[in-house]
Order: structure tokens, then sequence, then C-alpha cells
């Protein structure tokens, strides 16, 4: 009885090819109904095609402006120069930012244009996931950053893929020359404290020449030599005025010279600093593009999404294998069940 059993419930490749001629009109109805049905629920009416958008795009290398231009060392730094892997990541997380998104979302209305009613629960939420769908920014394999945007107006998808890119530049200047503006300060205050101190020493040094000391160690070697002649003479006068000179020289003479050397050394550093500020003003104040664009994004002339030939492939496959399968049980368990009932 049991082999018997075995027998009937084993299903060679003949069976199947039976079993296929015996539901051939059910399994045809299952796949055309398929193929009509994926037609239908694949339609704009009830998927919104999407149209896609890209852009290719290097990071430049991170040399200041001032560095790369006006710099003593700026033949070391190259204006045209890509940036490495770790500029690639660094502009990736600025595309990823809120910074850029938000400045999308505001500009191209996206809480309009995506049909998101502004009063309805967890608005927001729902936003930035439909921003997160349509924007997507990765890596190639050579080593550039690629803005994908996907959209259901072609030109508005480009448009925006563009725009991200341009706020690249914004985005990343505006971080940097916060940071610039300040540096610029500083030194410029520094640069205008030392100048103040510069002038004083001026003015001291200008009242002490009108005191008589205009070269301490010239003054006082030639002074001395002078009183030693006029003593060998006995002159008793010009040794009076050159003592009187002599004792102004004592007096003065070490301030004359902390003060000279004091004024040599920081007329030095004003012009360093002077250099410094310079080159913290152009940081500060100019702009040049962080990026080099490879591709620019363009207004698609076919949708991307969704792939209508493919949807329709796996719905008549999957439609059509899953009749089989039901059909295949039932047919089973109606053979398992007349066996049993005959013994």
């Amino acid at each position: 009885m049991n082999s018997k059993l075995k027998n009937k419930s084993s299903f060679s490749s003949l069976d199947l090819i039976r079993f296929v001629i015996k539901w051939k009109w059910v399994l045809g109805i299952v796949f055309v109904f398929s193929i009509v049905a994926a037609v239908i629920f694949s339609s704009p009416y009830f998927i919104s095609p999407l149209y896609k958008s890209m852009v290719i795009m290097y990071p430049s290398a991170p040399n200041s402006i001032s560095r790369t231009l006006v710099s003593e060392n700026s033949a070391n730094n190259d204006l045209l120069e890509i940036g490495e892997e770790e500029q690639t990541e660094q502009m990736l997380q600025l595309l990823n930012s809120n910074l850029i998104e938000d400045r999308i979302i505001q500009k191209y209305d996206l809480l309009n244009h995506y049909e998101i009613e502004p009063d309805s629960k967890y608005f927001l939420t729902r936003l930035k996931k439909e921003y997160k769908n349509n924007f997507k920014f990765s890596r190639t394999e050579y080593m550039a950053v690629q803005i994908t945007v996907w959209d259901k107006d072609p030109q508005m998808a480009a448009d925006m893929a563009n725009d991200i890119a341009d706020l690249v530049d914004l985005t990343k200047n505006i971080i940097q020359k916060e940071r610039a503006i300040k540096g610029f300060k500083i030194v410029e205050k520094e640069y205008f404290t030392l100048q103040n101190e510069i002038r004083i020493k001026e003015d001291s040094l200008t009242q002490l020449r009108e005191l008589g000391v205009h070269d301490y160690e010239t003054q006082s070697e030639m002074i001395n030599q002078q009183l030693a002649i006029e003593l060998a003479a006995g002159n008793n006068a010009a040794i009076q005025r050159l003592e009187k000179r002599l004792s102004v020289l004592a007096k003065y003479g070490s301030t004359y010279v902390s003060l000279r050397d004091a004024l040599e050394f920081e007329v030095k550093q004003l012009s360093e600093l002077r250099l410094k500020c310079n080159e913290a003003r152009i940081d500060a104040e100019e702009f040049l593009p962080q990026k080099f664009v490879v591709n620019k994004a363009y207004k698609a002339e076919k949708k991307s999404y969704p792939v209508r030939w493919l949807i329709i492939v796996l719905s008549c496959i999957s439609a059509t294998f899953l009749a089989f399968l039901l059909l295949l049980f039932v047919e089973q368990i109606s053979s398992l069940d007349l066996t049993v009932n005959e013994n």
C-alpha cells in the first residue's frame, strides 16, 4: 500500500508536461490577466513617473586662495589640483548636510511639490523621507562625486541637481569665510596694535634726538676722541662742552639703544604681519570654486522610473508561477485524497 501511494504521489517531468497541458487555459488566463494588471497598475495613473538627472564632479585640493596665489610659497600649491579621497569624503558629508537640504527644500517649495500638507502629522518627517529617497550622493569608481536627483518634472530634476552642485561652493565658502573673517580680524588687530607701538617708539626716539642723541655708539666714540684732543690742548671751554654732551649720552644712551633695537625688530614684525594681514583679507573676501564639474545635469528625455517592461515581466512570471504552485498543490491534495479513499 505504501509503495502504491509513493508511486502515485511522485511527480515526473512527463507528469509536469501533462499538468501544464491540463491547466493551460487557467495558466494562460492568469498570464494574460497579469499582463493587463501590470500594464494598468504601472501606468502614470497609479505610479508617478520619475525622471533622473545627474551631476558628476571632483573636489578641488584644500588650498587657501592666498597661499595658492600670493604667498611666497605659492609655487608649491596648484590652483588646478584635484582633491584626493579625503576631500571626496568631505564633499559627500557636505552634500548630506542640512545646510544644503534646507536650501533646496525652501527654494523649490518641496513641501507643496511633494503634495505634503503642512498641517498633517509628522509632515517634516515625510518631507525629509521624500528628500532622502529622491536625492542620492555617492562616490564613483574614479573617486568623483555623483549627485543623482529623481523628480516627476524632468527640468526641475536637472535644475535641482545643478543647484546642489553650486551650493557646494556656496556652503563650503560660508563655512570657511566665517573662520577666515575671524582670523583676519585677529591679524588686523595685532597689526594695528604693533603699528601703534612703533609710532610711540618713533616719537620717543624723536625726543631723544632733540636732546642730541642721534647715534649713541658713533657719537660716544667721536666725542671721546675729541675730548682727548682738547684735554691734551688744555682747552677748558671745549672740555666742558664735550663733557656736557657725554653726560647727555650717558643719561639717555641706554634708552636710545633699547628703543632703536626694539623698533628695528618691531618694524620687521610689522612687515611680516602686513603680509599675513593681506593674505587673511584675501581669504576673507575673495572666492574660488571648490569643485571641478565633469558632467552637468540636463533635462531627461525619458523617465527612469518605473521600468514598465520589467514590472510587467516580473508580474507575469510571479503570477503564473504562483498559479502553477497553487494548482499543483490542489492536484496533489486531490490525488492523495483519491488514493486514501480507494484504500
